[in-house]
């Protein structure tokens, strides 16, 4: 297997965290003009997008936020890969 040998659920069962920045769920209140507090939770902006790596030919889909999209059109797909192995967001 390659370095960027990447293994990927059925969309469906994945969770909602981006594979490239590690954002996640986060969890807050809805506050009233009454001022009460009831539970929410912040989704992330998640998207499942295809990308090509010319270093192995091949195309991956990885579920990643906007803010990391924008991460691999600046840095390159090769080079955010590597990072989110190092921070264990990817296997």
């Amino acid at each position: 297997m390659s370095y960027f040998a990447i293994q990927l659920k059925n969309t469906s069962e994945m969770s909602r965290i981006c594979q490239i920045t590690g954002k996640k769920v986060m969890v807050g209140n809805n506050v009233s003009h009454s001022n009460r507090k009831t539970k929410r939770r912040f989704y992330p902006n998640l998207f499942d997008k295809k990308f090509y790596i010319p270093e192995e030919d091949k195309w991956i889909t990885l579920r990643v936020s906007a803010a990391g999209i924008r991460n691999i059109n600046k840095k390159g797909i090769t080079a955010c890969l590597k990072e989110a192995k190092a921070k264990g967001y990817i296997k």
